[in-house]
């Protein structure tokens, strides 16, 4: 009796898995990766539309702030707002400083989150718009009174991101 116990004991340590096990196993796997794959897409959608939020904020209000300072007599310009993008993180004179110091709004432009081309300066991944036109057709002009991002697809929330 002792034989036949080694024999049998040797055949169930060298077993492995089925064919049909491995099968199961792989389609319950593409099964739950195919369910996981959506999620991620919308995960980093999610990211980039918090990104464009952020980035549209921190502008914004870095145009609001050097309005601020043309009311207050401290920057020059026609209708109070930057000639460019640029000037709001290159900096621009303070006319009431003694010392002509700068005034900076920004310590870099963001980019456009939404931008597919990353060799375009950041400045260049937004659209301007003018002091002199509208809100529903907004045009460059001789300032930026607002931006807006140029990619035409819809957020999350249904609304194109160039409106946001």
């Amino acid at each position: 009796m002792a034989r036949h116990n080694r024999g049998v004991q040797s055949r169930t340590s060298a077993s492995g898995f089925t064919l049909i096990e491995l099968v199961v196993t792989v389609a319950i796997v593409a099964v739950l990766a195919s369910g996981i794959m959506p999620m991620i897409e919308v995960t980093v959608q999610r990211n980039k539309e918090q990104e464009l939020r952020v980035a549209l904020m921190q502008i914004r209000n870095a145009i609001d702030a050097y309005k601020k300072a043309a009311i207050d007599d401290r920057t020059v310009g026609a209708s109070g707002y930057p000639k460019t993008l640029e000037l709001l993180a290159s900096g621009v004179e303070d006319i009431k400083s003694p010392t002509k110091a700068k005034i900076f709004f920004l310590r870099r432009i963001p980019r456009d989150p939404m931008s597919t081309d990353p060799s375009i300066p950041a400045a260049e991944t937004w659209g301007k718009r003018s002091y002199a036109s509208s809100a529903e057709n907004p045009q460059e002009g001789n300032d930026v009174f607002d931006i807006y991002s140029l990619n035409t697809e819809r957020g999350l929330n249904g609304i194109s991101y160039k409106d946001w």
